[in-house]
C-alpha cells in the first residue's frame, strides 16, 4: 500500500497537519522538523495525492493543455516543450484532445469544471465565440496557442505564418518557378488562412497572377495532401510547383507522385510549412519553413507558470519567427 501522510506523522511525532504544511513548504514550519518530515517521505517514497492537496492548499500544480489532436509528430513537440518546461518547474502536465467527435468546448469544460487544474493551455485553430463565452467564464490563467496572435484577452503564442508562407514562395519565384500552386489547410483555421494570405502576397509581388484551379483546400494529412496533388497534377494545365501548407499534405505529393509515376523535382516540384523531423529523410529532401514547434509548447507553458505565479504583466502575444529551410523537392 502507498504510503500515507498519518504514517510519516507518527514517525515524525508530529501531528498530520504539520506534515501536510511541511510538505507544502509552509513558512511556519522549523526548517529542522520541515528537513526531518520531508526526509523520511523520501525514505518512505511517499506520493501526494495532487487533487488532495490542491483542495487543501487550493492552489493546483497541475497544467491542462487542450489540443485539436494528439496524433503526430507536430503535436507531439508541444506536448514536449509543455511538459519539460512543466516538470523543471515542479508542474504535472494533464493533456487532452477535443477530436473529431468531440467539441473543444467540452474538452475545455472538463477542465474547468473538475476544478482540478491550476492553469490551462488552450492549442485552437479558431477561437470561436462560443469558446470565448467558455474562457471568460473562467478564473484560472490561460495562454492560447492560435494561429492569430492579436488577442486581446489572454497571453498568446502564434508561428509567423504569413512571412513564413511569403518566403518560400518568393524563393520558389526567385527560381524561375511561375506555375505555382497551392494546397491549403482546412478553411476555418488561422493558420491555414494566413499561409494562404502569404502565399498570394509573394505572387503579387513577383507580377505572378494567381490561378484560381491551382489553389486547393486540403485538411493537414498526407491523404488529403495526396488527393489535392493528384487534382493539381491532373489538370489540363498543371503547376510546375506546389507549395503545402503543412509537410504532411507535403508527404502527401510524394505518395501522388508516386502512385502518377512522377518525379520529384522532375515532373513537378513541392515545398512544406513546419519543417517536421520526418521531412529531412525524404527523397529528395523536402523544402520546408522551419517552425520552432518545441518552442511553441515551452513559451506557453512558462508565460503560464509565470501567471501562475503572481506574474501581473501585460498580456503578451508572442509570435514565433520561421526560416526557410531550402531541400531539393524544388
Amino acid at each position: 500500500m502507498a504510503t500515507t501522510i498519518k504514517e510519516i506523522a507518527k514517525l515524525a511525532k508530529v501531528s498530520i497537519a504539520t506534515v501536510s504544511r511541511a510538505l507544502n513548504d509552509d513558512k511556519k514550519v522549523k526548517s529542522s522538523t520541515k528537513k526531518l518530515i520531508k526526509s523520511i517521505a523520501n525514505e518512505l517514497n511517499y506520493n501526494p495525492n495532487l487533487l488532495a492537496r490542491s483542495f487543501v492548499t487550493k492552489k493546483s500544480n497541475i497544467i491542462g493543455l487542450v489540443m485539436p489532436d494528439i496524433f503526430g509528430e507536430f503535436f507531439m513537440e508541444i506536448i514536449r516543450g509543455v511538459d519539460e518546461i512543466c516538470y523543471n518547474h515542479g508542474y504535472y502536465t494533464m493533456v487532452t484532445s477535443s477530436h473529431s467527435n468531440r467539441s473543444m468546448v467540452e474538452a475545455i469544460v472538463d477542465y474547468m469544471s473538475k476544478g482540478i487544474v491550476g492553469g490551462l493551455i488552450l492549442m485552437t485553430p479558431l477561437v470561436e465565440d462560443d469558446v470565448k463565452k467558455t474562457l471568460a467564464s473562467s478564473k484560472i490563467p490561460l495562454v492560447v496557442i492560435s494561429g492569430k496572435s492579436e488577442l486581446q484577452k489572454w497571453d498568446s503564442i502564434s508561428i509567423d505564418n504569413f512571412n513564413g508562407a511569403y518566403s518560400v514562395v518568393d524563393y520558389l519565384a526567385e527560381k524561375g518557378y511561375k506555375k505555382i500552386a497551392h494546397i491549403s489547410g482546412p478553411q476555418k483555421n488561422n493558420d491555414s488562412i494566413q499561409r494562404e494570405l502569404g502565399y498570394r502576397q509573394a505572387l503579387k509581388n513577383n507580377g505572378i497572377e494567381i490561378n484560381k484551379s491551382w489553389i486547393v483546400t486540403g485538411d493537414f494529412t498526407i491523404n488529403g495532401g495526396q488527393a489535392a496533388c493528384e487534382t493539381l497534377m491532373k489538370l489540363e494545365n498543371p503547376p510546375e510547383v506546389i507549395f503545402a501548407s503543412n509537410d504532411m499534405m507535403a508527404i502527401g505529393c510524394y505518395v501522388a507522385a508516386r502512385h502518377l509515376k512522377l518525379k520529384i523535382p522532375v515532373d513537378f516540384a513541392v515545398a512544406g510549412f513546419d519543417d517536421i523531423f520526418v521531412s529531412q529523410f525524404l527523397n529528395p529532401r523536402l523544402t520546408s519553413v522551419h517552425v520552432p514547434i518545441y518552442e511553441l509548447g515551452t513559451n506557453a507553458a512558462q508565460i503560464l507558470i509565470n501567471r501562475m505565479n503572481g506574474n501581473n504583466d501585460p498580456i503578451q502575444n508572442v509570435k514565433i519567427l520561421t526560416e526557410l529551410i531550402v531541400g531539393g523537392s524544388c
